[in-house]
């Protein structure tokens, strides 16, 4: 479930700003925070010219990392 919530900030974050959305609205801000809280380090692995297409990809990145991860920890603690 919390891996879910994560990649859903992700998605979320990635939509505000793929379509430019008001940074000064109090939940547009929130999801950016956390966004930037759950990233771990990885919201800059990928510098490409286009910064939209950064985010997209560093977003993306770690969305599969938390996924994998959250994957792997359901898997060991169901042994």
């Amino acid at each position: 479930m919390v891996v879910g919530v994560v990649i859903t900030i992700f998605t979320l974050h990635v939509l505000f700003v793929v379509f430019d959305a008001n940074q000064g609205n109090g939940f547009v801000s929130f999801i950016y925070t956390m966004a930037q809280v759950f990233v771990l380090g990885l919201g800059d692995v990928f510098t490409p010219d286009d910064e939209i297409l950064g985010v997209v990809l560093n977003y993306a990145l770690a969305a599969l990392v938390w996924a994998v991860g959250g994957k792997l920890i359901i898997k060991a603690l169901r042994r």
